[in-house]
């Protein structure tokens, strides 16, 4: 297949799939999304195929959504067109989440597992991609969190409780706070990290063996496991937590003075905004 915003591969029975923006740091645009999403499907497809593995190209695995692509710079099939207007955009985002985690819940719907290996930064709506794959490596050194909540909103896949304890769940979402690779490991919220020099030969060597059992047998695995959490309400919850980003996207302050700082002094000065005072504190932990 061809794709514009990936990479894709198939070797020894994994299939890997590059985000490869890399000048963007791997943001997710609309395409990005959708290429994604088709070859997570191809790679189910094929029969040469027992794993998928996502990472990314460049100095970050992904650094959240591409909000410039959202805002009108890039064909979004989510968003109809003449949907230009101002009222008309701002009930068109509480489609943006649906289909967010539309796209995400692929993953967890897939038969086949999905490993990511993150380096550099899985932030934001990296993190949910990174938070919704099966199986997670990092590098030692890594930063993953969701700094939005601190004055956008609330994640999109309100994935946070599912990954990590009430207590460090609460502590990162609510102060949009980001962890290295290392400590999220320990704190459970991935499965492993490695030195950055090492992690891909680490995470290769995690992979090969796992794609050497049948696929049938992971595929009852990974759907044992998934029920067990759809029993608990994993997907009601996150469906649930829609609305609440919705509103949030309309808090003043909040939202909306972040949005009226990148619009009228830039995006970098939006973001020092809001995250000025947390880096002073060095909260990356």
């Amino acid at each position: 297949m061809s794709f514009e915003n990936i990479l894709y591969a198939v070797d020894d029975r994994i299939a890997t799939i590059t985000l490869n923006r890399p000048e963007k740091r791997n943001a997710l645009s609309p395409a990005l999304r959708r290429e994604i999403v088709s070859a997570l499907k191809t790679a189910e497809a094929d029969d040469d195929v027992t794993l998928i593995l996502i990472q990314g190209a460049g100095s970050a695995f992904c650094a959240g959504y591409d909000m410039n692509s959202y805002a009108g710079g890039e064909a979004d099939p989510e968003r109809p067109d003449g949907w230009n207007d101002s009222e008309l955009y701002e009930s068109w985002t509480g489609q943006f989440p649906r289909s967010c985690l539309r796209d995400w819940l692929t993953i967890w719907d897939l038969l086949k597992p999905v490993v990511a290996k993150v380096h550099g930064f899985a932030l934001a709506g990296g993190s949910e991609l990174m938070s919704m794959c099966d199986i997670v490596f990092a590098a030692d050194d890594c930063v993953m969190g969701y700094p939005p909540t601190r004055a956008q909103s609330t994640p999109d896949v309100e994935y946070f409780p599912w990954k990590m304890s009430m207590a460090q769940a609460k502590y990162l979402q609510l102060g949009g706070h980001s962890v290295t690779g290392k400590r999220a490991a320990e704190m459970g919220w991935i499965a492993k990290s490695f030195p950055a020099d090492e992690l891909d030969e680490q995470v290769m060597r995690e992979l090969r063996p796992m794609a050497k059992l049948h696929p049938a047998m992971l595929s009852a695995n990974k759907i044992a496991l998934n029920q067990t959490y759809e029993v608990m309400g994993f997907r009601s919850a996150l469906q649930a937590s829609v609305p609440w980003y919705v509103l949030a996207q309309g808090f003043r302050p909040g939202s909306g003075e972040f949005k009226t700082r990148a619009a009228r002094d830039g995006l970098k000065s939006a973001l020092q905004w809001r995250d000025g005072d947390f880096k002073d504190e060095g909260f990356v932990l």
